[in-house]
């Protein structure tokens, strides 16, 4: 008896009149009729052909094992879907060997995240197969949206909402049109990075496409509870003429702005999300130094400028922006902590009503503090407070009042602009300020360029603390009463300051579960 052939049949979005003729050819043909269904619930593959299946028909369900209580971490999960997959591979290997053709019902496309192909791993080397393409939810949801996705060169990000919230966002970033699929318990997590890429006012949700129950919600409508999981978010490119419907001024959104964080020096400590942000920018605005940090790369347009300059280095990159351009505004460390990303908050709200239309994102860096303070140990580990020296932006009477009641309160202190080339006495002062209040023997790190060709980390005291060899480029960390200081077996010194407070004899412990 020759053996039975294998179909893999999609059977497109939900709509009967959507399945190709092929697939319906194969369908009325088959001899066993296999489906996936959840237990004590219809399969929505087979509601789809209901109409054709015929009496002398085999109907083989296959039935998902419920796995909504299992841990993914313990493998609990993995072992019953492959346990499940192997069982109906074996079921539907039976009736092949006993020469019937079985058709596999699949929604949508077969090889497109379709169950379907799971059992194709586990039979195709084995009998002869077949597998017929169906329409894909994609395709059905764009064409009951009336949103065309892609034109020309525009690329098409296909993502599953289990997808961690971080890799969502990074994906949704680029300005392509994306697709994101299997929703239901992830909704809130999908809505999130959409929020948080900018994105919402170009998406769309629409949940059972084709069905007959299909709904087109408003995303800000959307229950978060109440979202199946055959629910999928369109979002079409940033440049696409279907956006302009939801956009007051079109012609002041094609550009965007990332103020983006270089680290403090090390090419390694540079994010991958602002990595991409400068590789996909056509210009580049930032202090010169820093725009020397950032790779050369063919096309694009650097604007550089004085370090004292921030309003108009950050005005100048938002007419860029305006005029279509895609702009990184670059900044040292992180963009939020004295640098950049102020300046261009500023800028925009006090600038013309179009540049609040614009697509602006902030892309955090590693800071000059969180890496001077990795070099020596863990001197951040409890309250800090963190004062710039510089009084340029704020009068010296201001920073003195701050750090009188910083170090009255006993936090660490992380001190920017220590120095420069016109202001020589600030660190001594602040030295004199802070020895009011802290032993001589508080441990003080004073790190410059961390991560970069000029390092250099110096651990000394309170009573030691001199303004030698500090500059703009130096990071200042002065203990509280509770940091500590010992020597490594390799010579260096590690400052800590324990999450526990109290005297360093018997400090009370803290929730050590807390994040700070």
């Amino acid at each position: 008896m020759s053996k039975g052939r294998l179909f893999g049949v999609g059977v497109g979005p939900g709509d009967p009149d959507l399945i190709t003729v092929k697939a319906l050819k194969i369908i009325r043909a088959a001899h066993v009729i296999a489906y996936p269904t959840a237990r004590n619930a219809r399969s929505n593959a087979r509601a789809v052909i209901a109409a054709e299946l015929a009496p002398e028909q085999i109907e083989l369900p296959l039935v998902f094992p419920i796995t909504t209580e299992m841990s993914e971490r313990n493998g609990a999960y993995e072992t019953a879907m492959r346990e499940f997959y192997d069982a109906s591979a074996q079921a539907i290997s039976a009736h092949l060997d006993f020469g019937r053709d079985v058709a596999v019902l699949c929604e949508g496309d077969p090889f497109f995240y379709g169950s379907y192909m799971y059992l194709h791993d586990r039979l195709a080397q084995r009998y002869t197969t077949e597998v017929v393409p169906g329409i894909t939810s994609i395709s059905a949801a764009a064409a009951r949206l009336g949103m065309p996705l892609v034109r020309r060169d525009t690329p098409l990000t296909i993502l599953p909402g289990t997808l961690s919230e971080a890799d969502l966002v990074h994906a949704l970033s680029n300005g392509a049109a994306s697709a994101i699929m299997k929703l239901g318990r992830n909704f809130t997590k999908v809505l999130s990075a959409l929020r948080y890429s900018g994105v919402t006012e170009r998406a769309r949700y629409i949940e059972r496409a084709t069905m007959s129950d299909e709904r087109i919600i408003p995303l800000q409508e959307v229950d978060p509870s109440a979202v199946p999981y055959f629910s999928l978010v369109l979002v079409p490119s940033r440049t696409h003429p279907a956006n302009q419907e939801n956009q007051a001024h079109s012609d002041a959104v094609s550009g965007c702005i990332r103020v983006v964080g270089l680290g403090p020096g090390a090419p390694e400590w540079l994010s991958p999300e602002a990595h991409d942000a400068l590789d996909q920018a056509t210009d580049l605005v930032g202090y010169a130094p820093y725009l020397d940090r950032v790779p050369i790369r063919a096309g694009q347009r650097r604007h550089a400028s004085d370090n004292r300059v921030e309003l108009e280095r950050a005005r100048h990159a938002l007419e860029l922006a305006e005029s279509g351009s895609q702009v990184c505004v670059v900044s040292s460390g992180d963009p939020g902590i004295f640098a950049m990303a102020t300046a261009v908050m500023e800028a925009i709200e006090r600038g013309p009503s179009t540049w609040r239309h614009l697509d602006v994102r902030v892309l955090p860096g590693i800071s000059a503090m969180q890496a001077a303070a990795a070099r020596v140990g863990a001197p951040l580990g409890h309250d800090f407070c963190v004062i710039s020296l510089s009084d340029r932006l704020k009068p010296w009477s201001i920073i003195a009042q701050r750090l009188e009641a910083a170090a009255s309160a006993d936090f660490v202190l992380a001190l920017y602009n220590p120095l420069s080339s016109q202001r020589r006495r600030q660190l001594a002062d602040a030295g004199a300020i802070l020895r009011r209040h802290r032993a001589p023997e508080t441990p003080v790190v004073l790190a410059r360029d961390v991560g970069g060709s000029d390092e250099r980390v110096l651990v000394t005291d309170l009573a030691h603390l001199d303004a030698v060899g500090a500059d703009m480029r130096t990071i200042v960390l002065v203990g509280a009463s509770t940091t500590r200081s010992f020597a490594g077996s390799d010579g260096r010194t590690f400052v800590y300051t324990p999450r526990a407070y109290g005297t360093r004899e018997g400090a009370t412990p803290m929730n050590t579960e807390s994040s700070p």
